[in-house]
Parts: C-alpha cells; structure tokens; sequence
C-alpha cells in the first residue's frame, strides 16, 4: 500500500471515529500534508462512497444512510465528553420518579451513573436496560417493538402506543445531529415518532449531546430547540447554539 491509501485510510478511520469531523479537525491530524492534498483525498474518497463530505468538512457513511451508526463504533467517539455529559445529566435526576430514557451510546453512559433508588425508568435501549439492570432499587421497563440492531434499540407502533399511555416527569434524548435549519434529528423515521412521542408526555425535556453534534443534519427531525428546557453538553458549545438556547429560554448544562 503506499502512502497515498495509507493516507486516505487514515482518514476515513478518522471520521467514522468521530461520526463527523472539520476540515481543520483533519488538517491538525495530517500537519505535513497540504491543505490541496487533503481537500482531493476527500473528494476522491466522496466520490468512492468511503464518506460524505460536507461544507467545512466530512462525516462518516454509517451515521448518514439511516442505520444512526452501529453503537460499538458511536460509544468510542469522545467518551470523555459522554462521561462529563453523564455526570451533569445525573444532577438533573430525583428519586421517585418516572423517566423516560432514550437509547444511544451518550443516554448508555447515563445510565451507568444512574444510583440505585427508586425510579420508573423507560426505556427504548437495550443497553441502557443491561446497565440498569445492575440496579435492584428502579423498576425499568422495556416497551415492546422492532429490533434496531445498529442502535441496539427499540421502535415502531407498539412501541409509541405504550409510550402514549405514561406521563413522564423528564425525557432524556440522546441527539444524533442538531443543525438551525432542521431542529434535533436522526437517521431512523420510527425512531424519530418514537422520541415526540416521549416529548409530548415529559414535563421536562432534556437533550444529552457532545458539541460534534452541532451542524449536523441527518434525515428525520424529531423536535426544535423551542420542545426542549435544558441541553446537556460538553461545555464546548459554538456561541450561535448558545445564543439560540438563550433565545428560547433553554437551560445549558
């Protein structure tokens, strides 16, 4: 292999790592290469369906044909921002409670902090429910449905018609992308009635994302920034987001 496929490798590894990255994210990875080199990678490696490119950068293939990723490959992106992203998220939890848990790899990491007291959790994730299941102190509960076995979740007609019938003291999303023109989206059109459904019944609403979800645009909106009351986040919010959370009145963790 020389060092051009090497090169290209190393860069389509960089993005389905991270889901989607900025061209100056991929420029600080590769400093001894030109910026005219890279931007012809990327526009080789686009045309070879290998990843998306997008204005300012480029995101990974699996996070845009409608599978939101498979959840081995979405846990390893920035665990640390998921982990402070949890912990924040935890300070917003009381006791007694009924919650309603949405599925991913930031909402799984949640869980994992989640102490044992009482709570009515639902939830669409199977590995938030495995996490929750070291816990004796929450009833949890699994709503019945199809299968995702990229997001290890979930969704459909039997499971919104038992989210119809709770009422939730807090929703907590996990986000696959937020971009001004579109709201909060995902890749998945069950998945997305899924979380309007939880919307619709939670006194409060809480979005869990890490900044990289910022400007990214995926097929089905499922809410604006005016359904939600808090975000939480990795503190490394662009300052547009952070003015639109303010116009809204949206709390930002």
């Amino acid at each position: 292999m020389d060092s051009m496929e090497m090169r290209r490798d190393a860069i389509v590894q960089l993005i389905n790592e991270k889901g989607n990255v900025t061209f100056a994210q991929i420029k600080e990875e590769f400093p001894n290469v030109s910026e005219m080199t890279l931007r012809t990678d990327l526009k080789c490696l686009d045309e070879a369906k290998r990843i998306l490119r997008v204005h300012g950068g480029a995101r990974s293939v699996q996070v845009v044909i409608g599978t939101d990723d498979f959840l081995n490959r979405k846990s390893v992106r920035n665990r640390k921002e998921k982990q402070e992203i949890a912990e924040k998220a935890l300070t917003l939890l009381h006791p007694d409670t009924t919650v309603f848990l949405d599925s991913g790899s930031t909402t799984t990491a949640f869980a994992r902090q989640i102490p044992d007291r009482s709570y009515l959790i639902y939830t669409t994730g199977l590995s938030c429910a495995t996490e929750l299941a070291n816990l004796s102190k929450p009833t949890v509960m699994l709503p019945g449905g199809q299968l995702n076995r990229y997001s290890h979740s979930v969704f459909g007609f039997s499971t919104i018609r038992e989210l119809e019938r709770v009422n939730f003291d807090q929703a907590f999303l996990g986000v696959t992308g937020f971009h001004p023109s579109v709201g909060f989206s995902c890749g998945i059109s069950d998945e997305a009635l899924s979380k309007q459904t939880a919307i619709r019944k939670a006194d409060q609403v809480i979005a869990l994302m890490d900044s990289s979800k910022i400007g990214v645009k995926c097929t089905f909106s499922f809410c604006s920034l005016s359904d939600v009351d808090i975000v939480v986040s990795d503190g490394k919010l662009p300052e547009e987001f952070l003015s639109e959370c303010r116009r809204y009145g949206v709390q930002v963790l």
